[in-house]
């Protein structure tokens, strides 16, 4: 597993990907040519993907098509993505760790996390075509904290941040505020104390990892802390039933009541953005950002990797308004959206 490089700020996305072959478009391709690109996983009937990703699609003038593919088969989808016609794919649960073995490198992104949910092609130096993994969950954490906070990543260096869950997500958010936004500890909060210990324990073979991962497993250990800069939720919307949930949400709060504020990034969005956690955070004074915009952030990276399109040319304000529509969500209910 090759050295990742730690705290470098808003990296090229797309000019990186050619360390992993040459270009597998040429000039006419993006604007002639119906490709095909999918989000291949099971279940995924209520994702907000294909409406997305068909939205940029058409704002960009570009006749590629994004489709659901529903299978428990690898067999199934190795069949769609290496025909012809097919540009590249998302991956979601629960192939995001399995199909690691599916393609032919990784990024550093996905070598560190141990996940993929996207792959893109490049061609190598004989012609081949070469499926690239990687993992762009954490570029979405990244860019939902820069795009929407003027002059964040000045406030969080070196002060600590919050992961509040255990799963997937939570090692996005664990890659993405050590490398990119500078936290100089990382908090874990979560109902189960074993997914932490095997948080840490993954990140601790990670090569040139240097990140401070510390378990805050009761409301006294919350107290001996500072308090965090940045927090990220990353936990479905549900009531606390377990003991274990419960703690986990009393242990975040004793952080959210404090007088000093910061910034939330709640993950869930689904069906609602403004979640429980997204609704006690923005009550305690923090100022809160919705999942969406990390969804929103992770689709265009992956776009700009299929279209090899720099990703400030995307129409994010598109994308919310889709979004917002979708959802049913409305100014009154959110100032975050």
């Amino acid at each position: 597993m090759a050295a990742v490089e730690p705290n470098t700020l808003e990296p090229n996305t797309l000019l990186d990907s050619y360390r992993y072959g040459f270009s597998a478009l040429n000039p006419q391709s993006v604007a002639s040519k119906s490709f095909k690109t999918y989000l291949f996983g099971y279940p995924i009937a209520h994702s907000l993907a294909p409406l997305v990703q068909s939205t940029l699609f058409k704002e960009l003038s570009v006749p590629w098509t994004y489709t659901l593919f529903e299978s428990l088969s690898a067999a199934d989808f190795l069949s769609k993505l290496k025909a012809a016609d097919c540009i590249g794919s998302a991956i979601t649960m629960p192939h995001k760790v399995t199909f690691v073995q599916h393609v032919d490198d990784l990024t550093h992104e996905a070598r560190a996390i141990g996940a993929i949910n996207t792959v893109f092609l490049r061609r190598g130096a004989d012609g081949s075509t070469r499926y690239i993994g990687t993992n762009t969950d954490c570029i979405g954490v990244r860019e939902a904290f820069l795009q929407n906070i003027p002059g964040i990543r000045a406030q969080s260096e070196g002060r600590p941040a919050l992961i509040v869950g255990g799963g997937g997500a939570c090692r996005a958010a664990v890659y993405s505020l050590w490398r990119w936004m500078g936290s100089s500890r990382i908090y874990l909060v979560n109902r189960l104390e074993s997914e932490v210990h095997a948080i840490i324990a993954h990140f601790g073979t990670v090569p040139g990892f240097a990140g401070d991962l510390v378990h805050v497993p009761t409301i006294e250990a919350a107290a001996e802390l500072e308090t965090p800069m940045l927090v990220v939720g990353c936990v479905p919307d549900l009531p606390p039933k377990e003991r274990g949930e419960t703690l986990a949400r009393d242990v975040a709060l004793t952080f959210l009541r404090r007088p000093e504020k910061g910034h939330v990034l709640e993950m869930a969005y689904h069906p609602n953005p403004i979640t429980a956690f997204y609704l006690l955070a923005r009550q305690n004074g923090w100022n809160v950002l919705p999942g969406t915009e990390a969804m929103i952030y992770q689709g265009i990276a992956q776009q700009s990797l299929w279209m090899e399109k720099p990703s400030d040319e995307f129409p994010v304000p598109e994308a919310r308004e889709v979004i917002k529509q979708a959802l049913k969500v409305t100014h009154e209910n959110t100032d975050g959206l």
